[in-house]
């Protein structure tokens, strides 16, 4: 049997057995009665509350399926389709992933970009694309909210938020240890430990360090080259966390964090021409393991992050005041060869019309937020939250935009750019019991956004060429929502909410500067969370409508290969998320989320510049004088799958004194997805699927766990993404990796 015919195999099964459920529930024995899904409790809501009791849609992922996910030193890519509607990609590596939430998203691969979607780290927001890829280690529990999420979260979530939630200090003494290794030489070694001092100080550490050898050969053999014939596809990522709790009094707490990442590896792999004109399926120059290119020097990358933050809660009784400041700081360099091949290399490389190269000489970040909130406490029928933040970040970036294409150390081009940017707001939320079984929650949040960009061209043409602009906005932000039991298995949930994503600037290319106006999104949405067969399975289900006014998008490439910012006059996303999970009997668990999203960019009068590579544009054609342009009106947004699904079979069979057997698979489908806002032949993807496996021992009563891996098991090539202006580039996924890895938790 093949392997794609294996993995439908599997997934086909695997739904069959999740149809067939009901029947199993029913015929199960007694102790198989007793067995039911784990309550999950969420902070979604910035307090702790069982999942169901969240008016909108929230899937939580725990620290098993991150471990699972990870194995074979996957980054956060990896949470890519985990999740209905969550989509994750990038072409910078592995620090700079930009997330999707029901389509709504940004392309722009530049470190000043803005995102619709936040990243909050123990409470402390990522606001730039530059943190969002901070590694995940020792995670209690990672959230996904799906939907605006201004009122408590702030500006630049009208798609949702991804919370994280990593281990904090206890007062027992606990942790644990994990080691694995693999084929490429992957390694990755994890731990975190507990350490209580005293009766009032506890600290937790926290380390990882994650690596992988070169694996990927420059076939080209450029002078910048490795002479051993594996040039690309290393890394080392070294990451550290210290928390450190003390709580003097049972009303006062304290919780102080430093954080810090060391990475270098190698950046994105683009290849050159492995689309055909007219086909959306890589062609035989298409080789995993070798690439061909006359600059890039090995598309290195280096970026180092601290951070530093304490949080502060005193109990007055009626409510807690809780406030927290933290600072991030980092720096990163980088260069690729973006057209991801050779110069008048008509085998290999294809037809290539000239070289491109650009980089990062260097970045420079500075964030700091301050926020100060005061909670209700107890279950009264009335509940509320009122808060202030503040958030100010200051980044230095000096990109290559040219060099010579060849592995030259001194750009034909660079600029350097400075953006400043803050922003200060207010918001409240209040819930209140109108009957036992109805609740309804509102909020709202006033925003004053400002950015200032200052940019002049340092080497290259046109000389000493200047940029100054400033762009501001102020909003308000807002959300009406019910929650109704209908029992203790079922409840029904009503959303009404506002987003706002802030003004932007683009000035990478000087003397291109554009600048975007605010984005602003009104979502609805409707659904249930339920326990079914005596708990012995979750089943949420959620239906959306959103329309979004102003839409930014990034029109990157193009026969100009510039990377412009542009509004849209509207854009419109539905669709329907279902997610659950089951106990099916016998050991056998099942896991599984299924996405119908339809997006589509309304405006009549928006062009944009289609590809200079030799591709077949299917949207409409205008002529600007001499230059094509795509009419966009009626297209899906890049980067938004129509179709998602995942599924996660699992099976653990007890072998006494308190040992089992386990093995899980889990799959992840995404279909029918754009990756430019024009559409073409070559760039509309169709099925993209991947899936792994994992099987082993372990000792509950020793904490011991030995098991064998496996990723991308039918070693998928899936297009994850283009560069569209010089020749039909691609990059794509990681290849199948496998190995073992053993853990100790005590």
């Amino acid at each position: 049997m093949s392997p794609r015919l294996t993995a439908l195999a599997v997934s086909a099964s695997s739904l069959a057995l999740l149809l067939a459920a009901p029947a199993m529930a029913q015929s199960a024995d007694g102790s198989e009665q007793a067995v039911s899904v784990d309550e999950i409790v969420v902070t979604a809501q910035r307090r702790s509350e069982n999942i169901r009791d969240v008016p909108f849609a929230v899937t939580a992922m725990n620290p098993e399926t991150l471990t699972a996910i990870s194995a074979g030193g996957a980054d956060i890519l990896s949470l890519s389709g985990r999740v209905p509607s969550l989509q994750v990609e990038s072409s910078n590596g592995r620090y700079a992933p930009r997330f999707y939430i029901r389509g709504l998203g940004n392309v722009d691969f530049d470190f000043t970009a803005s995102q619709p979607v936040s990243v909050v780290m123990d409470e402390i927001v990522l606001e730039s694309v530059y943190l969002k890829g901070f590694p995940l280690f020792d995670v209690k529990q990672l959230e996904v909210l799906r939907g605006p999420q201004g009122t408590l979260f702030g500006r630049n979530t009208p798609a949702g938020v991804i919370k994280i939630d990593t281990t904090k200090p206890g007062q027992d003494f606990a942790g644990y240890g994990s080691l694995t290794y693999g084929n490429y030489g992957s390694s990755r070694a994890e731990g975190g430990v507990t350490m209580p001092l005293t009766d009032t100080l506890s600290v937790r550490v926290a380390g990882l360090w994650n690596h992988r050898d070169d694996y990927i050969n420059n076939a080209f053999d450029a002078p910048f080259a490795k002479t051993d014939g594996k040039d690309l596809g290393n890394f080392d990522d070294i990451a550290g966390r210290v928390h450190v709790a003390w709580t003097p009094t049972d009303r006062l707490s304290t919780l102080l964090t430093l954080q810090a990442r060391d990475y270098e590896g190698t950046g994105t792999m683009n290849r050159a021409n492995v689309l055909t004109k007219g086909s959306n399926e890589l062609n035989d120059r298409f080789d995993r393991d070798t690439v061909y290119y006359d600059g890039g020097r090995n598309n290195f990358q280096k970026q180092k992050t601290t951070s530093q933050s304490l949080q502060v809660a005193y109990d007055f009784g009626p409510a807690t005041l809780t406030g927290v400041v933290g600072a991030y700081q980092g720096s990163s360099q980088g260069d690729g060869d973006i057209d991801g091949g050779v110069l008048n290399d008509p085998i290999n490389s294809g037809a290539i019309p000239y070289r491109s190269e650009s980089g990062t000489l260097s970045s420079d970040l500075k964030q700091n937020t301050y926020e100060l909130r005061l909670t209700s406490n107890g279950d009264n029928r009335l509940g509320w939250q009122v808060g202030a933040f503040y958030w100010d970040e200051r980044i230095n970036l000096v990109s290559a935009n040219q060099f010579d294409g060849v592995g030259g150390l001194i750009p034909i081009k660079a600029t350097d750019i400075t953006q400043k940017s803050d922003s200060w707001s207010i918001f409240g939320q209040a819930n209140y019991q109108l009957t036992d079984a109805l609740k309804v929650t509102g909020g709202v949040r006033y925003t004053d956004d400002s950015r200032d960009y200052q940019g002049r061209v340092v080497i290259g043409t046109p000389a000493n060429a200047q940029g100054q602009i400033s762009v501001g906005d102020e909003q308000v932000s807002w959300d009406v929502s019910a929650l109704y039991e209908v029992n203790d298995s079922l409840n029904l949930f009503a959303r009404v909410a506002s987003g706002y994503r802030g003004p932007s600037i683009q000035g990478r290319n000087l003397p291109v500067l554009t600048t975007a106006d605010s984005e602003t999104v009104m979502s609805y949405e409707a659904g249930l969370k339920s326990r079914l067969w005596d708990g012995r399975a979750r089943l949420n289900a959620t239906a959306y409508l959103y329309e979004v006014s102003d839409m930014q998008f990034t029109a990157i490439g193009g026969a100009d290969n510039s990377n412009r910012l542009i509004n849209a006059d509207k854009g419109e996303g539905y669709g329907v998320e279902i997610d659950g999970d089951v106990y099916l009997g016998a050991g056998f668990s099942l896991a599984a989320g299924f996405a119908w999203n339809h997006t589509e960019i309304q405006d009549s009068n928006l062009l944009v510049a289609v590809c200079g590579a030799n591709c077949t544009v299917t949207d409409p054609i205008v002529m600007v004088g001499t230059a094509r342009r795509a009419n966009v009106d009626g297209n899906p947004f890049p980067q938004a799958p129509e179709y998602t699904a995942n599924l996660t079979l699992s099976y653990v069979r007890p072998i006494g004194d308190d040992q089992e057997l386990f093995a899980s698979t889990d799959w992840v489908v995404q279909k029918d997805f754009n990756l430019f806002l024009y559409e073409s032949v070559e760039f509309m993807q169709d099925t993209a699927f991947e899936g792994g496996l994992r099987a082993g021992w372990r000792d509950l009563n020793r904490g011991l766990e030995a098991a064998a891996y496996v990723r991308n098991i039918t070693d998928e090539a899936n297009v994850i993404g283009a560069i569209d202006f010089n020749n039909l580039t691609a990059f794509v996924n990681e290849p199948r990796m496998y190995g073992v890895e053993l853990s100790k938790r005590f």
